[in-house]
């Protein structure tokens, strides 16, 4: 069912304006966010139709945009990203660690997104692994798989690493599984000392190297003095490092997965209202607990769309990552010596489906087989449906 406001609809309706007083300003790619978000499952990108081989309802289905910025496209890309990673999964017990960054890094990582995002991967999952590996603490090779999220629950900058690492990891010499302890896996202040060092002594040396850029209010931190009395609090700071309980089973790991791995900056669920006040949403300040928690606020629609565009990432950046018994090149290898080692079976087979899937959800009415009867082009509408609506297998008799 379609929520009652989407992005999608203030976009339309605030965007042409506001990419008027932004241009010059927008780049290329933010602009294709917008245009993207704007027509998704709208006739602009075409689509087909569908009818039940039982009752003969039928409904137009508009393609997507695929935009992995869009609120309405994940759940698709989530599912099958999910079907791949179940077959990963190992029968221990998994971890959710976050890394984030403190406010004074985040400024310089919105002027800098490429090479900041994918230092704050490379040192979280360093960190994980080198305590992970150190014989006082676990001794082990563990794996990790890394989503970056740059929000908070206002739409506001906030970048850090989420991480799901299983339970435990593999000996050395590969003879054996090490198993963490239940309820515990790193040492959360040890973890968050190594990350603000390897963090800080990278960014100051990109710093050296000229690779940091910096614009308006932030120009003066060009000059290496500026930068280092600027980074000066955050070295004595303590940084956050966040390890919950274990989850309950694979089950939850996978439910988490889905609500996590393929999230955008504010989902359509969220927004409550749009009208000439702004759009008022919901959203969660962490300040608080129990009810008081759940808030509402009200931004002006340019406010919006400024807090959006916030959380687009560069162009081809991957914002979920595998490291350690889960990197890609090993991954295979790693995982069935690690089925071999806890002595449980080896993952199964996928067989090949003779005939693709039918992607057509069921008939509305009443739960028949729906295929499509007709495909229209970008900016096409479809016809007119038949004058009678009699079922598809009489038309075909």
């Amino acid at each position: 069912m379609r929520p009652n406001i989407e992005v999608a609809d203030i976009f339309r309706s605030a965007g042409p304006a506001y990419r008027i007083a932004h241009a010059g300003h927008l780049s290329l790619h933010q602009l294709r966010v917008m245009s993207a978000v704007e027509h998704c499952r709208t006739a602009a990108l075409g689509g087909h139709v569908e009818a039940c081989e039982d009752c003969g309802h039928w409904r137009i289905a508009y393609n997507s945009c695929r935009n992995r910025h869009c609120p309405k496209c994940q759940g698709a890309a989530a599912r099958t990203w999910l079907a791949e990673r179940e077959a990963d999964l190992l029968p221990v017990g998994y971890f959710h660690v976050v890394f984030t960054l403190p406010a004074q890094i985040a400024n310089i990582a919105w002027q800098n997104k490429t090479l900041v995002y994918d230092l704050l991967f490379r040192a979280a999952s360093e960190t994980m692994m080198t305590i992970a590996a150190d014989p006082k603490h676990l001794g082990a090779r563990i794996g990790i798989t890394a989503v970056l999220h740059t929000w908070g629950s206002a739409m506001t900058h906030h970048p850090h690493v989420h991480m799901i690492v299983p339970g435990g990891g593999i000996a050395h010499d590969g003879t054996r599984w090490i198993s963490s302890r239940p309820a515990f896996l790193l040492p959360v202040r040890v973890l968050g000392k190594l990350f603000r060092r390897i963090f800080l002594t990278r960014l100051i040396a990109l710093h050296d190297a000229g690779q940091l850029n910096f614009f308006g209010a932030m120009s003066n931190l060009a000059d290496r003095r500026t930068f280092l009395r600027h980074l000066a609090p955050v070295r004595q700071k303590r940084w956050v490092v966040y390890a919950k309980p274990p989850f309950a089973g694979p089950e939850a790991v996978l439910a988490y997965l889905s609500r996590y791995t393929h999230r955008v900056a504010i989902s359509n669920r969220r927004l409550i209202s749009f009208d000439q006040d702004g759009v008022t949403l919901r959203y969660k300040d962490y300040r608080h607990d129990g009810a008081e928690r759940h808030q509402i606020m009200t931004l002006t629609a340019n406010e919006f769309i400024r807090r959006f565009l916030l959380h687009v990432l560069p162009r081809g950046f991957h914002r979920i990552r595998h490291y350690g018994l889960l990197a890609s090149a090993t991954r295979r290898d790693n995982l069935a010596l690690a089925r071999r080692l806890l002595a449980v079976p080896s993952e199964p087979e996928v067989p090949t489906p003779d005939a693709p899937l039918d992607t057509c959800s069921p008939c509305p009415c009443c739960g028949g087989r729906m295929v499509v009867i007709e495909t229209f082009a970008r900016w096409c509408q479809p016809r007119a449906p038949p004058p009678l609506l009699l079922p598809i297998r009489e038309f075909a008799s």
